[in-house]
């Protein structure tokens, strides 16, 4: 590719390939950017047939139990008693790795819940992590292309990982999460999960609150070194969904305590870090966490192609008191996620088994296409009609956002008081223990050393620098040493 202005799929020069275009600073993400759904449609049909990413994974059945009234905060019913259960279903994965890569790498893991509820189905679709790399859709390719194999090489280059990441300072917090204790968890049992996203909650008289979702693990938190890792991810590639399908047979069912972090709408403009920002965290000092239920898996797939590799979740299956938040990340996945699931499962993959809601019905107008099973029968496929079709309700799954009114444009997130991309990660560093410091620059250290240019070390280590700088300094003599 020559030398020249980058150009959309058309060829027409691009002027911002940084920042999506949204409603004024801070809003929704809008469907005339163009490049934005043209990178995202582009990138998830690149591979065929596995998915993307989250290639390797596995999952489980079993139940969500209600522990708290939350009916204050939402009007959702599948949390509208102490009590009451719901059926899930839940993904773990790792992120790059094909579909025959080891589990025990260090890699974000993937922590999709879908609850069958009785108002359809919700799909909460997060990671082993609160935060990630970036915070604008309109890099996911990017990074990703960054994770996968390297064009010439055919192989994961540490020269694109850490040029895109110093260029990028914003993914310096996640980063830091990644390369720490918790980078390679030993199991899927023994790791939490997290929606990481913030989400709407709206309740009966229509208040909104922002939300963020954790899963505290009951079987502890437990992890692998990078030398442990090594030798496990040799011996056995399939340990992490050997580690789960085992467990479940055994009869000891793995559980998580949930959690959510609650913010009255209005605390969300003054609050020192944007709360929409997906590398930020909200301290748990500002917004302690509630536990709302509990999690368990107790039953195991018949068939992994049919319900793990044909499991589809989606940011945007929402129901009634749950909904979305301006976060842009977010905005972009409620987009990708659905397209690559029609591309790579079929237009119909909603109504396969795993996929279809459980605890009622989908009454839609959509026919036909690959998978599609007839249904329907001859009824109308249009609204409204007069032959007894579904209706619309009128009341909407969540209630508008407030506020943006600027002109629309490629807009950066806005930037709240304590916002930068490095003041959280100097403070998860600074949470450490002098052994886990000691862990997490060895392992920087370890991965940075086969970088092959000097400015890229430079610029990754000025990153960490500017977040502590005890963990730059470190870091830098760590390199060195690896170096000579």
């Amino acid at each position: 590719m020559t030398q020249g202005p980058l150009t959309t799929e058309a060829g027409a020069p691009v002027a911002d390939n940084q920042n999506s275009e949204t409603a004024g600073v801070g809003g929704p993400v809008l469907v005339q950017d163009q490049l934005l759904l043209e990178k995202l449609a582009h990138f998830n049909r690149e591979r065929i047939p596995e998915r993307v990413v989250h290639a390797r994974g596995a999952g489980a059945y079993g139940t969500f139990t209600v522990t708290a009234d939350v009916t204050g905060y939402t009007r959702a019913k599948f949390l509208s008693e102490v009590g009451k259960q719901t059926e899930v279903f839940v993904r773990f994965s790792t992120v790059a790795g094909s579909l025959g890569a080891a589990d025990a790498v260090r890699d974000p893991r993937g922590f999709a819940v879908k609850f069958y509820t009785e108002e359809g189905n919700y799909d909460l679709v997060g990671n082993n992590t609160p935060v990630f790399f970036i915070k604008d859709a309109i890099k996911f390719p990017d990074f990703i292309h960054t994770q996968k194999r390297d064009p010439y090489t055919g192989s994961q280059e540490p020269d694109n990982v850490w040029d895109f990441w110093s260029l990028s300072p914003e993914s310096t917090h996640q980063v830091t999460w990644l390369f720490g204790d918790r980078g390679i968890p030993a199991s899927y049992r023994h790791m939490d999960g997290f929606g990481s996203h913030t989400f709407q909650w709206n309740n009966e008289a229509g208040e909104v609150f922002w939300v963020k979702y954790h899963f505290k693990t009951d079987q502890g938190i437990k992890c692998l070194t990078q030398e442990e890792a090594d030798l496990l991810a040799g011996k056995d590639p399939d340990s992490h969904q050997r580690d789960l399908r085992e467990a479940i047979e055994r009869g000891e069912y793995p559980s998580w305590t949930v959690y959510v972090q609650i913010m009255p709408a209005a605390e969300a403009a003054t609050y020192r870090f944007n709360p929409f920002d997906l590398t930020k965290v909200w301290p748990h000092g500002d917004y302690p966490l509630i536990e709302i239920g509990r999690m368990e898996l107790n039953r195991n797939p018949r068939n992994i192609f049919a319900e793990v590799e044909q499991s589809v979740f989606s940011p945007a299956h929402f129901v009634p008191g749950i909904g979305p938040s301006p976060d842009k990340m977010l905005q972009g996945r409620l987009f990708a996620y659905g397209d690559a699931h029609r591309y790579r499962v079929g237009v119909n993959a909603d109504q396969l088994p795993v996929n279809r809601p459980h605890a009622t019905e989908a009454r839609t107008h959509g026919r036909d296409g690959f998978l599609y099973d007839g249904r329907h029968g001859g009824a109308k496929n249009y609204e409204p009609n007069s032959f007894g079709g579904p209706l619309q309700t009128n009341r909407p799954l969540w209630q508008p956002f407030d506020g943006f009114t600027a002109g629309t444009g490629n807009h950066a997130a806005p930037v709240h008081a304590e916002d930068d991309d490095f003041v959280q990660a100097g403070n998860l560093y600074r949470l450490m223990s002098e052994e886990e410091k000691e862990r997490l620059v060895g392992n920087l250290a370890g991965s940075l050393a086969k970088v092959s240019r000097e400015d890229v070390v430079e610029r990754a280590v000025d990153n960490f620098r500017q977040a502590d700088a005890d963990f730059g300094k470190r870091l830098e003599n760590a390199v060195r040493a690896l170096r000579g």
